[in-house]
C-alpha cells in the first residue's frame, strides 16, 4: 500500500500562492514549492509510470523537473492580458509516444484548491487532425457511439471543451452527430473532490479511473493511427 503523496502543504501552497502570484513572492517561497508542489508531482509520476502501461504501452509518464509529464508553473503571458506569471494548479500530463505536444492524445490529472479532476482524450488539435477525426466520425459511427455508451465510460466521465458555433464546412448540417463535429475538443472529463488525492493510492485510483476511457481513447488512436 503507497504513502499519500500529495498532502495538505501542496493545497496551502496553490492557495497562497493565488493570492500572491508575484516573483519576489514565488522566489522567497520556493522551497516550499519544491517540497510541497513540485517533488510530489514527480513522485507521482513515478508511481504512474509502470500502472499506466496496463491501460497501454504507448502512454508516456515521464518523471523530470522540465520536459516530461509535468507542466511548467510558469505561465506564457507574451499574448495575454493577464499578466500574472505563475499557474495557481498542478498539470501533468502522459501524452501518446508519437506526439510531444499538449495537443496530442493522452491522460490529464489537474489539482488546484477548488478544483481537482482528470480528463482523457485530445484537447485543441490542429484543423488537420480537427478533420480526420471528423471524418472518422463520418466512416465510423457506429464505434464512436459504442465508446461513448460504454457503461463503465458514462459511469465516470462526461465530454466537455469547446465546440464551433456552426458546423465545420464541408460537414452536413443534420447529420445525426453534428454535435460531435462542431467539438474543437475531444476530451472526456472526470471531477474528483480535493481530498481524493490525500488517499492512499491515489494513482491506483487514477488508473483505474483511467481505464475506463479504453473504448474513447482507442477510437482516437485509430483515427489518427497511432497503436493503443
Amino acid at each position: 500500500m503507497s504513502e499519500t503523496i500529495f498532502t495538505k502543504d501542496t493545497i496551502k501552497f496553490l492557495l497562497e500562492l493565488s493570492k500572491n502570484n508575484q516573483r519576489d513572492w514565488f522566489n522567497d517561497n520556493k522551497q516550499r514549492y519544491e517540497d510541497d508542489v513540485r517533488s510530489p508531482s514527480l513522485e507521482f509520476i513515478n508511481e504512474i509510470q509502470p500502472l499506466l502501461r496496463l491501460i497501454s504501452p504507448h502512454f508516456r509518464a515521464i518523471s523530470k523537473k522540465s520536459g516530461g509529464s509535468l507542466m511548467r508553473i510558469y505561465r506564457d503571458i507574451r499574448f495575454s492580458k493577464d499578466k500574472t506569471p505563475y499557474k495557481t494548479n498542478i498539470g501533468i500530463q502522459f501524452r501518446h509516444e508519437a506526439r510531444k505536444d499538449v495537443h496530442a492524445p493522452g491522460f490529464y490529472l489537474h489539482i488546484e484548491p477548488e478544483s481537482v479532476f482528470l480528463v482523457a482524450g485530445m484537447w485543441r488539435p490542429d484543423n488537420k487532425v480537427l478533420r480526420i477525426i471528423r471524418d472518422m466520425l463520418i466512416d465510423n459511427p457506429n464505434a464512436w457511439k459504442a465508446a461513448l455508451n460504454n457503461e463503465e465510460f458514462k459511469k465516470y466521465f462526461y465530454l466537455t471543451g469547446e465546440s464551433l458555433k456552426l458546423p465545420p464546412r464541408g460537414y452536413d448540417k443534420n447529420h445525426p452527430l453534428i454535435t460531435d463535429l462542431k467539438r474543437k475538443d475531444f476530451i472526456a472529463r472526470h471531477d474528483l473532490i480535493k481530498n481524493d488525492i490525500y488517499k492512499e493510492n491515489f494513482a491506483d485510483k487514477v488508473i483505474e479511473t483511467y481505464s475506463t476511457t479504453t473504448p474513447f481513447m482507442s477510437y482516437l488512436c485509430t483515427a489518427l493511427d497511432l497503436p493503443f
